[in-house]
C-alpha cells in the first residue's frame, strides 16, 4: 500500500486525476467497466490475485494500460505478451513517461 500511495502521489504531482489505489480485484474490475478511465496502471497481483480481469475490461472499453510487476512480460498470459510493461523496480519519472505514452496520439 505504500507503494500504490508513493505511485498516487508521483501521479498527482504529474497533473492526473486518479481513479484508485483499488487493490482488491472485485472492485477494480467494477471500476474498470465503469469509471471514466484515460489509462490505467495495473499491478499483476493484486493481493494473490491476477489483474487480467481488469486488463480485459479495460481492453474491451478500449482504454490503454500498462501492466507494473516483477516478472517483466514473460509472466503475462499469451493474450497481453505484447502489452506495455513496467518492471519493478521503477522510478517515477518511468511511470510518468510510461502513462504519457499510452496516452500519445497515435498509440
Amino acid at each position: 500500500m505504500l507503494i500504490a500511495m508513493v505511485v498516487e502521489a508521483v501521479l498527482d504531482d504529474a497533473g492526473c486525476e486518479i481513479v484508485g489505489p483499488i487493490g482488491r480485484l472485485a472492485p477494480a474490475v467494477e471500476s474498470a467497466e465503469r469509471e471514466a478511465i484515460d489509462a490505467a496502471l495495473l499491478d499483476v497481483n493484486l493481493h494473490g490475485e491476477e489483474v487480467f480481469p481488469v486488463a480485459e475490461a479495460l481492453a474491451a472499453r478500449n482504454i490503454p494500460f500498462v501492466f507494473v510487476t516483477g516478472y517483466g512480460a514473460g509472466g503475462l498470459p499469451p493474450r497481453f505478451r505484447g502489452s506495455p510493461v513496467l518492471t519493478k523496480p521503477y522510478r517515477a519519472a518511468a511511470i510518468v513517461a510510461a502513462l504519457a505514452a499510452l496516452l500519445s496520439p497515435g498509440n
